[in-house]
């Protein structure tokens, strides 16, 4: 049973602490920015994230930041840890799993604090976020307007559906974050609402991010995707997240659900080939269209 906390926490003369642990880059794709973007966000982050706990219900004391990022870390921030992980080309993400739940798990053991606020997508993280509960930790998962609404979200995005239904509370970082840097990827209405495109022009715009990603993954990787997309309708949280990312710059702009659904189409019609017609007739629990 998930726990409830209140949101007159601050009534108390020490509100409850919490430590966030943020993964940079999913920070970028959850505010559709690049990651050089976040050098400026990381400046404010503590107040964004503060405000985004309060704005969820969550008068907390956010102590500290754990900030899990591929790139060099040059500045110092008061009251943020760097943690170097290795790009996810390189290891699929694994360094910074095992960085992210090291933490998660010793701070949860040690009840170093009473929430701890968890900024990834990663569905692997979910024994890990449910052994911190059994230690009496709360953990708060930071997710986009889409979590609004999980009957939607099962449907376009199970796997990222499942993590966040693990959360003892969904911390929404949305548009009442606006004044404090952040650019939600599902802020508000207008973003669903795309401006009408010529669908061939966008179908152009669209192959080309693909075609230029798929011309950069390396053999091995190409395999074990093809692999992968035999046994399920959707694509890897970290592939789609990317190719969102590059789209987003082309275009300027988020897509619609009916476009990502047409981007993770085009997809599956590269890698799988042929065979991609079959594979789409995969049962309907797994996709994400």
């Amino acid at each position: 049973m998930k726990r409830q906390h209140s949101s007159h926490g601050g009534a108390h003369n020490s509100a409850e602490s919490c430590i966030a642990l943020i993964d940079a880059r999913f920070l970028a794709w959850l505010q559709g920015q690049t990651e050089a973007a976040q050098d400026n966000t990381r400046q404010h982050l503590l107040t964004l994230l503060g405000h985004a706990l309060v704005n969820n219900g969550l008068d907390l004391n956010l102590r500290r930041i754990y900030w899990y990022s591929d790139s060099a870390e040059d500045q110092v921030v008061d009251a943020q840890i760097s943690r170097a992980v290795l790009p996810h080309s390189q290891d699929g993400g694994v360094s910074i799993l095992r960085a992210l739940g090291a933490d998660l798990k010793r701070l949860a053991e040690r009840q170093a604090c009473e929430h701890i606020l968890v900024g990834s997508d990663d569905e692997r993280l979910l024994s890990l976020i449910d052994e911190a509960q059994l230690h009496g930790v709360a953990v708060h998962l930071l997710a986009d307007e889409a979590s609004r609404n999980m009957n939607q979200l099962q449907r376009d995005d199970p796997g990222w559906a499942r993590l966040l239904s693990q959360a003892d509370h969904r911390v929404v970082l949305g548009a009442q974050n606006l004044r404090d840097g952040a650019q939600p990827r599902h802020g508000n209405a207008a973003v669903h609402a795309a401006p009408a495109m010529d669908p061939e022009q966008l179908r152009e715009q669209l192959n080309t991010v693909i075609q230029a990603w798929w011309a950069d993954e390396p053999e091995d990787l190409r395999e074990e995707l093809r692999e992968e997309l035999h046994n399920t309708r959707g694509i890897p949280q970290e592939v789609d997240r990317q190719l969102l990312l590059g789209v987003r710059r082309v275009l300027e702009r988020a897509l619609s659900f009916q476009e990502k659904k047409l981007l993770r189409e085009m997809v599956r019609d590269l890698v799988l080939g042929p065979q991609a017609p079959a594979a789409n007739a995969a049962p309907q629990d797994d996709h994400m269209d």
